[in-house]
């Protein structure tokens, strides 16, 4: 009996994680992520895999297990949800993070809680959940029994020695499936390039107790709204150093509720107020958690650093602790927001400039470690560009792994007896775009936005009366982004425009498709010929 894995997305990208284990004609979808926006993707909220090749199987779906969650694990299931509706397995945590986005887009979700160790069964599957440590509390590897032997999917993870809430990466366990016999290993690749091992989470503790204490007035940290154990070391600083504590934005009091439910975040008694309580105490008791370590234009600190906070305003005396790295994409909306910050007098502390932030994700000597201890008999990497994929293939094959292959996103892997093989492009596996209240592709879309973006707009209004055979109103133009001094061109255009309108309308001329397309010409060849550009030409051509 053969066994496929099919990547839908995270292979070649940060964000998208999502991949489809088969058996016996049923499938097991392990995370369902989701990417943000790169800067092209004008207008686009959010990135999404494309299940397609699911929808169209939906009755093989059997169910979905999520690793951890992190928006780019868990941020597209709601979405998958709402058209392929199976139970969703996971830890209490994930399954907290998860409950938040399934509610707010109204789907109701069958959300099955596991234990870690405990083996789960589920048509023709049994998986079970491995400890990892990782920037999320409960974050998990995800080990799957098939016929061609275990699946290991690592999830996100790093080595932590000593993480914050005591819940290392087992290593025994994984040494158990590995002298049991792993068949297939899908790992973290982001940090595959960098050398040595990721610094403790604790050692991030260290340093941001001591810039909260030498900080002589009010505090502001920013952090991933899912970053617990950032927040905990945060809170600690505070109560280290005699300050009161307000949180800040809603995907923060959300996950911080759902944290302190289950045992994972500590607020001591009395230690948290409400924003305007908080800004009546003294600067140097104040500290604020808030969303907006990625630059988000609407985010809180966003919003500060721009002078346009209900509450908070930023000036002299404030110190800024940004205690995150921008993901890919967003690092000119961090800067941004830096400079803005730094121009209204704060004091701004941040990755580059102090020790406020280690990586979730293994570095090299880690995932090596990590190889030793599986010696899977094939491996995928997962989760990275394709730049670090390749590396952590290369660090696979130094360790000896027999079969090594890069997979990119619709790939599909195909386990049968001793042989492991690839299908390329097995599966549709394109972005699919979360753009306003609609999905799906809008690449037509997206080049027409940036067209304007490059090269402005052109509108251009004229009325006509074709009883008459003549132009009874305009031509009227109006351009934007084409000039900061347009009446000259668009004069001339004006004078093209209405030369083309009568002499169509003086051999008989009267369809308005035809009137449309003779005032998008003479405009087109009028601007382009005046300044070399091509703006969108708009005609609207009335009858009167």
């Amino acid at each position: 009996m053969t066994v496929s894995v099919t990547f839908l997305g995270g292979l070649g990208e940060i964000g998208r994680n999502s991949a489809a284990v088969e058996v016996d004609g049923k499938i097991l979808v392990i995370d369902c992520g989701l990417m943000f926006p790169q800067e092209e993707m004008l207008g686009v909220d959010l990135v999404f895999p494309d299940w397609s090749w699911l929808t169209e199987r939906k009755g093989d779906v059997v169910a979905v297990v999520l690793t951890h969650g992190h928006e780019d694990h868990i941020g597209a299931l709601p979405y998958f949800l709402r058209e392929i509706n199976v139970p969703v397995f996971g830890t209490a945590m994930t399954l907290g993070l998860a409950q938040g986005r399934i509610e707010e887009l109204g789907v109701e979700a069958d959300l099955r809680t596991i234990d870690v160790g405990n083996p789960t069964t589920i048509g023709p599957f049994r998986f079970a959940m491995v400890s990892v440590a990782h920037s999320v509390p409960d974050a998990c590897a995800v080990a799957v029994s098939t016929p061609e032997g275990t699946i290991l999917h690592t999830g996100d993870f790093k080595l932590d020695p000593t993480p914050v809430d005591g819940r290392a990466t087992d290593l025994s366990t994984m040494a158990l499936l590995g002298r049991s016999g792993v068949r297939l290993m899908l790992s973290d690749s982001t940090n595959a390039e960098r050398p040595g091992f990721v610094p403790s989470e604790r050692t991030v503790g260290d340093s941001i107790r001591d810039i909260v204490g030498n900080a002589e007035g009010r505090v502001i940290a920013a952090c991933f709204s899912s970053h617990i154990h950032r927040i905990q070391q945060i809170i600690n600083a505070a109560v280290a150093n005699g300050r009161r504590v307000a949180i800040f934005g809603r995907s923060l009091h959300r996950n911080t509720a759902v944290a302190q439910s289950l045992g994972h975040l500590t607020l001591p008694e009395g230690l948290v107020l409400d924003i305007t309580e908080l800004l009546q105490l003294p600067p140097e008791r104040q500290l604020l958690i808030t969303t907006g370590s990625q630059g988000e234009p609407f985010a809180a600190l966003s919003l500060m650093a721009q002078g346009r906070h209900k509450f908070v305003d930023v000036g002299d005396g404030d110190t800024i602790l940004l205690s995150a790295t921008p993901i890919p994409g967003n690092e000119t909306a961090v800067s941004r927001v830096i400079n803005q910050l730094l121009r209204r007098g704060a004091k701004v502390v941040h990755g580059r400039n102090a020790a406020v932030h280690v990586s979730g994700h293994a570095n090299r000597d880690e995932l090596l470690t990590l190889l030793h201890v599986v010696k899977p008999r094939a491996f995928v990497p997962v989760h990275g560009e394709y730049r670090h994929l390749a590396a952590h293939a290369d660090l696979a094959r130094l360790v000896g792994v027999p079969a090594v292959v890069v997979c990119e996103d619709g790939d599909r892997l195909v386990l049968d007896g001793s042989e492991t093989r690839v299908e390329r492009r097995a599966v549709p596996a394109g972005y699919v775009y979360l753009d306003g209240d609609g999905l799906g592709e809008v690449q037509g879309v997206l080049r027409d936005r940036s067209h304007l973006a490059d090269e402005g707009v052109v509108v251009v209004t004229v009325a006509v009366s074709p009883n008459n055979r003549e132009l009874v109103y305009g031509p009227d133009l109006h351009s934007h982004g084409v000039l900061d001094d347009p009446e000259p061109v668009l004069e001339k255009a004006g004078q093209a425009v209405r030369q083309a309108i009568d002499e169509r309308l003086a051999s008989g001329e009267s369809d308005i498709s035809v009137l449309q397309q003779a005032v998008r010409q003479a405009t087109a060849r009028v601007i382009k010929a005046e300044i070399g550009r091509r703006p969108v030409i708009v005609p609207v051509v009335l009858e009167m």
